[in-house]
């Protein structure tokens, strides 16, 4: 999955991609190559769903000092 495509993900969207890669890690046997490429994907997609969350955190924060 391209970056371009990862930021266009919603949080759950994200967070289901990402953990669908960590059982494949975990299930199958991939070549090295192969769980390189999941793995570098899992990490970016765990940025964004870490960015998601920092911006949820904030509004909510925004919210409850009104």
């Amino acid at each position: 999955m391209a970056k371009k495509e990862i930021v266009a993900l919603s949080f759950e969207e994200a967070f289901g991609a990402l953990q669908s890669i960590i059982k494949q890690m975990e299930e199958d046997t991939l070549p090295l190559s192969e769980s390189l490429t999941l793995y570098e994907e899992g990490q970016k997609l765990t940025e964004h769903c870490t960015k998601l969350l920092e911006e949820a955190e904030l509004k909510l924060e925004t919210l409850t000092i009104k």
